[in-house]
């Protein structure tokens, strides 16, 4: 069996359909060159057939890496392989991953089949994807999780023999037990003589549903499967995918009792988190592993004794091994722009001297507000100026509010460069601010959703707001940061409008 771990991204496809994640093609070649620098063996760049625009975001990734391979994703359809195979034409390593689902809840109410029609139409994919002349084609087997063992091998083994030479087996709706899915891996092992020779291998794709993707990951890797699909910050559709850094790191800190190579360089995972963080608006959890901002704080007294007498004592893994520099440069209204800059690059931010001159005006008139400036509001600045074209703009907010005092709310905006002004009452400080925005906005929207959150600590933190609005039967989501909630909350309920599509 081979000693070594194929890490397979796919932040870029399965991350990316979370609700109000979605990059534009630059974004994304900016993420893939980050993951290629991170050692991510395979980058699942997209779904070619399902739009113009992750065909084209395929086509421009394939041409911006170099070593990784590329890897595009269809159903068991052959117009869906052609687009993949066109959209890889640039790729120096080109991967097709295609598939149907196994389970017999997707046999019977998705397809309206049966297990026999199932398995020839997965071998006719498998055989098209290897005509097309790539240089791997991956078989996934939709559902795996449910599907009878029994079934699944033969499903497994009718597509090896087509030419397949990776399976993945996924537990799409996150619901098997780690020793279940272990024992899932093992039994295709020992059933199916193309994975027992080495004619191909098996990768693990686990969704996090009830909180057991990465120890379902695990369990898989131990049972002998030798790629691992996983996504940055473990981001993906509804409770997200296994853990890149997560899988990364266990296999580094158990290296002794887990002898596996693989490629990760452990020391850029904190900047690609941040990264993806702020380019998919996307906060990571305080208590994340990893990579969170409390995995290396120590609050309780007898912890932090410890650690100070020997970090041992209550960390496993040293900070610098994810790339946190125990010595970062304390960032204030004093700081020039070289350390601006260096703070950029370390969270994996690459700006031209035009955009570090934005970023610094804004950095300093936020310094003026707070006395220290933490990586999320350093990120922060930085999304905001690599933000799309705003054809609203808030040139002025002023409102009036507290017990006892009806809440009025005076707006300036920039339409399209022509200034507007209204004022407007509400029940609060936000809901006057809005009033008074549709005044000016004529479109019929409604506010469905809105979260704020607090990025680090103290009566002057920025907070960023996440909100979604709905305009002509369509969500959309955008977000605002500032000092002040209120102008926070406007600028998220803005960058929702200029999303919108045109009249």
């Amino acid at each position: 069996m081979s000693d070594r771990l194929i890490f397979f991204d796919t932040t870029l496809r399965d991350g990316e359909q979370v609700p109000g994640c979605q990059l534009n093609t630059i974004e994304k070649i900016e993420v893939a060159r980050q993951l290629e620098q991170l050692g991510v063996d395979v980058i699942e760049a997209g779904f070619p057939a399902s739009s113009p625009g992750d065909f084209n975001s395929v086509v421009e990734i394939s041409k911006a890496v170099t070593w990784p391979v590329i890897c595009a994703l269809t159903r068991a359809v052959e117009s869906d392989i052609d687009a993949a195979a066109q959209a890889l034409q640039y790729a120096r390593y080109k991967r097709i991953h295609t598939g149907i689902g196994t389970s017999d809840e997707h046999i019977r109410y998705k397809f309206n089949s049966t297990r026999e029609e199932i398995i020839e139409r997965a071998v006719a994919a498998v055989k098209y994807a290897v005509s097309k002349k790539v240089d791997e084609v991956e078989f996934y087997a939709e559902d795996a999780g449910r599907t009878d063992n029994e079934y699944l091998a033969r499903v497994v083994d009718a597509a090896v023999k087509a030419g397949a030479t990776i399976i993945n087996i996924p537990d799409t709706t996150g619901y098997c037990l780690p020793d279940e899915y272990g024992a899932k891996i093992r039994y295709l092992m020992e059933h199916v003589d193309g994975l027992a020779n080495g004619k191909a291998i098996l990768s693990t794709h686990c969704h996090n549903d009830l909180g057991m993707a990465t120890a379902n990951t695990m369990s898989g890797v131990l049972n002998g499967a030798r790629q691992v699909e996983v996504t940055v910050n473990g981001v993906g559709e509804r409770a997200g995918n296994t853990s890149l850094e997560e899988i990364a790191m266990i296999i580094k800190c158990h290296h002794a009792t887990i002898p596996l190579d693989f490629n990760i360089k452990t020391t850029r995972i904190y900047p690609t988190s941040r990264m993806v963080s702020s380019l998919m608006s996307m906060p990571v959890q305080f208590n994340k592993a990893i990579v969170g901002r409390n995995a290396f704080a120590h609050s309780s007294g007898i912890h932090q004794d410890g650690v100070l007498k020997n970090s041992q004592t209550y960390e496993i893994m040293d900070p610098k091994d994810v790339g946190l520099d125990d010595n970062n440069i304390v960032m204030t209204a004093r700081s020039g722009r070289a350390a601006l800059k260096h703070r950029l690059v370390s969270l994996g931010i690459k700006v031209d001297p035009k955009q570090l001159d934005r970023i610094y005006e804004a950095f300093l008139k936020l310094a003026d507000k707070k006395k220290e400036l933490n990586d999320d509001d350093i990120l922060m600045l930085a999304g905001a100026d690599t933000a799309a074209i705003k054809h609203v703009k808030l040139d002025s907010l002023q409102v009036t509010t507290g017990k006892g005092v009806t809440p009025i709310a005076a707006i300036r905006l920039n339409v399209a460069g022509e200034e507007f002004e209204a004022a407007s009452t509400g029940n609060g400080p936000l809901d006057a601010s809005i009033k008074a925005l549709k005044q000016i906005i004529h479109r019929k929207m409604t506010l469905k959703e809105m979260t704020i959150q607090a990025l680090s600590k103290g009566s002057d933190d920025v907070c960023k707001v996440h909100m979604q609005v709905e305009n002509d039967g369509h969500l959309y989501y955008g977000f605002g940061s500032d000092t002040d909630i209120v102008t926070a909350s406007v600028e998220a309920y803005i960058d929702c409008i200029n999303k919108f599509k045109p009249q």
